[in-house]
């Protein structure tokens, strides 16, 4: 049963969303309410908006009841961003309109468009948005934005925050800016004056402050998504272009984003890269430092373990077995729309790294199966590793960023840590041109001493990155939860007040998206844990990282492969536990149609997993496991006596066409619903194209013809 206020908000919104788009069931606030971090909070109600006008109605409701919202769109955050125990709104299907103007330079996205989507929109004209994530092939528009995605290519340079060119939010009170209409503005700063005056209040007390004002300078020259984007504040004077830009790695806890216009970028025609093999972690970050002068277009570093677990892919080269355990690898990459000039950019590189010695002799490609391997292997390491973990324990990572002189020792310092606390399966990579590391391992959060562990790790990482080596702790995945209780000693306190006179001013009653990213709980990264049951060992590998849902027929109409494994995994908890019999049995009953029957088991899910999880083939499984007796001996009957059922079928279905010709199709069609409904569906329902009876066939044996011991 839903409290009292958010029984009323529920009432008060199906006045204008269609109640089968407000989810209240244990198994959909379940499936809808996970994302791809690692912690886990229930939703009371999910809503499935489908414009920007249910957006403001829902806003609005809440705020008289003063229920909290989480804005949401694919969920494939991994820092707890997306996440609530409150009203839970997605803003998926419905949000797929998009505009391309201004002689191609610009390109308008609503927030459930999938960003490899808005790439292949812009492809035939040469043209691609600046954001490229690993996680591009399902990472949607509104979440690429709200957390300043980067990725391998666009560095700092073509990030969401150097190519926003206009947005249109609506804020905590159904207010609507849109900073490409100049109405719109006029009317935003006639009713918001006193946000705006408090914008230029901090940009000015910035300006004023000149450590302050240069450190924030600084801290943005490397990746930085850990708090607000407060370098707006120093970047622009016009407060709405500060108001844009702030709202870029906002995290969803300032607005809620309708629509996002970006400059677009030029997709090179020619593209070559080669993976380099250095005799140590060390000379390959040196490398990196003299490559950053060169004319690449990504340098992306991939430690020994990293290389390990793609070793055993079809398409990895032999050699990745042999390679010494100090080995590291750099992915390079060039572009070009000419081809001759593609070619020198190789020499240039060559050039570059030659006083620096390789393990092995190296070669650009532009051959797709290899080239493609060495960018599915490197944009796949997270889940594909995420695989390798011992079943039942989560799957960590972390990025963060150094200034690059200190990236070697950074990177020694990294793995001195894992060892200390005996994270022996923690792999090291990333987009070392800008610093940029991310680090996975795997985490058992069952018992006290586990979850102590994992706290020492984090407080001592902290330490290195910010203390030592003057890090970000967050570089490029947003800070989410999982990171909030950092925040300030990352910034310290004159840049934290700032970060907090944001959120309060855009959300006073911090009512968006609360928790994340300002938490004043000091340990709120190890609450809420996510807990990763074994339920099938055709499932147990996933990570739950969403890579799989756009290719799912079924997603939207009921559950994509990852809900449904998050429904098994579920299901094995609670049976295990005997924690919530009624929960448990809600969720089995639900299940049967929102698992079972939606499911194609079709198997596309398993091609765009990274390690090939088919949810489908799962769910045959599931279907066959969980067949009552009595269906079984039903099939069992009919099996045996086919010929009996096909002949008592055709004489129904000639019945039920005399009957249609009598009375015709409208009473045809009435009669069938009211049979389907008090059978409880039991019965199907009639449609006028279901056949007549067939003619029986009398098969007649056929004659042998003697062959007097003799075959022809």
């Amino acid at each position: 049963m839903l409290a009292p206020a958010y029984q009323k908000f529920k009432e008060a919104i199906s006045n204008f969303i269609d109640s089968k788009r407000i989810l209240t069931s244990s198994l959909q606030t379940l499936a809808y309410g996970t994302d791809a971090s690692f912690y886990r909070l229930i939703p009371k109600i999910v809503v499935l908006v489908r414009n920007e006008s249910e957006v403001i109605g829902i806003i609005k409701e809440a705020k008289k009841l003063d229920i909290a919202l989480t804005f949401r769109a694919a969920g494939t955050s991994l820092s707890g961003q997306a996440i609530s125990d409150s009203v839970l709104v997605v803003a998926t299907h419905g949000w797929k309109r998009y505009e391309i103007f201004s002689n191609n330079e610009k390109i308008k996205l609503e927030p459930g468009i999938v960003g490899a989507s808005a790439n292949n929109i812009l492809a035939p004209l040469g043209l691609k948005i600046g954001p490229d994530p690993a996680s591009i092939g399902a990472a949607m528009i509104g979440g690429i934005v709200a957390n300043n995605a980067s990725g391998m290519c666009c560095g700092i340079a073509q990030n969401s925050y150097q190519t926003i060119a206009d947005i249109r939010i609506v804020m905590n009170d159904g207010t609507v800016l849109d900073t490409a209409d100049a109405q719109s503005v006029q009317a935003f700063k006639n009713s918001n004056a006193a946000l705006i005056k408090e914008i230029e209040a901090m940009r000015d007390e910035i300006k004023g402050n000149e450590a302050l004002f240069y450190r924030i300078k600084n801290k943005f020259k490397i990746k930085n998504t850990t708090g607000y984007s407060i370098n707006a504040l120093v970047d622009y004077e016009d407060p709405i272009e500060i108001i844009k830009h702030l709202m870029v790695g906002s995290e969803g806890t300032l607005a809620f984003i309708s629509n996002v216009t970006l400059n677009t970028v030029t997709d090179e025609k020619y593209k070559a890269c080669s993976l380099v093999i250095f005799n140590s972690i060390y000379d390959a970050c040196n490398a990196t430092a003299l490559l950053k002068s060169s004319p690449v277009s990504a340098v992306e570093l991939l430690d020994r373990k990293s290389i390990r677990s793609v070793e055993q892919d079809p398409l990895a080269p032999a050699y990745f077995k042999t390679l010494p355990e100090l080995a590291c690898a750099l992915l390079i990459e060039c572009r070009d729309n000419d081809q001759a000039n593609l070619n020198q950019k190789q020499r240039q590189i060559r050039s570059a790294i030659e006083s620096i010695p390789t393990f092995s002799e190296y070669e650009f490609t532009s051959d797709p199966v290899q080239y493609n391997f060495n960018w599915a292997a490197r944009k796949g390491l997270l889940p594909t590793v995420g695989a390798l973990r011992k079943n039942g324990t989560t799957v960590i990572i972390e990025d963060i960023a150094f200034p690059l002189p200190k990236l070697a020792d950074a990177c020694i310092a990294l793995q001195d840590l894992f060892a200390k606390y005996q994270y022996d399966d923690a792999v090291l990579f990333g987009h070392a041109l800008e610093g940029n590391l991310h680090f996975v391992f795997s985490q058992d959060f069952s018992t006290q001493t586990e979850i102590d562990r994992y706290e020492n790790l984090m407080m001592e990482l902290a330490v290195l990155v910010v203390d030592q080596f003057d890090g970000s702790l967050k570089a490029e995945h947003g800070t989410g939860r999982n990171m909030a209780p950092f925040v300030e000693k990352e910034w310290g306190n004159e840049a934290y007040r700032i970060m907090k006179r944001i959120k309060m001013i855009f959300d006073p009653k911090s009512k968006i998206n609360p928790g994340v990213l300002i938490n004043g709980d000091p340990k709120v990264h190890l609450k809420n844990l996510k807990p990763l049951p074994e339920a099938d060992s055709i499932i147990d590998k996933c990570m739950e990282c969403g890579f799989c849902e756009p290719h799912c027929v079924s997603e939207g109409l009921t559950l994509s492969p990852r809900q449904r494994i998050v429904i098994a995994r579920e299901i094995s908890r609670l049976e295990s536990t005997n924690e919530d019999a009624q929960r448990l049995a809600e969720i089995k009953k639900d299940a049967v149609y929102q698992v079972d029957q939606t499911c194609a088991t079709d198997g596309l899910c398993a091609l765009a997993c990274p390690v090939k999880i088919d949810t489908g083939k799962y769910v045959k499984r599931w279907r066959a496991e969980r067949l009552e007796n009595s269906d079984k001996k039903t099939a069992a009957y009919i099996a045996s006596h086919m010929a009996e059922t096909t002949a008592v079928l055709r004489v129904g279905l000639k019945i039920v066409k005399v009957f249609h010709s009598i009375l015709g199709t409208s009473i045809m069609t009435a009669m069938s619903k009211f049979v389907h409904v008090i059978t409880f569906g039991k019965v199907p329902k009639w449609i006028p194209e279901m056949p007549k009876g067939a003619v029986k066939i009398n098969i007649k044996p056929a004659k042998i013809k003697p062959t007097n011991g003799h075959e022809d």
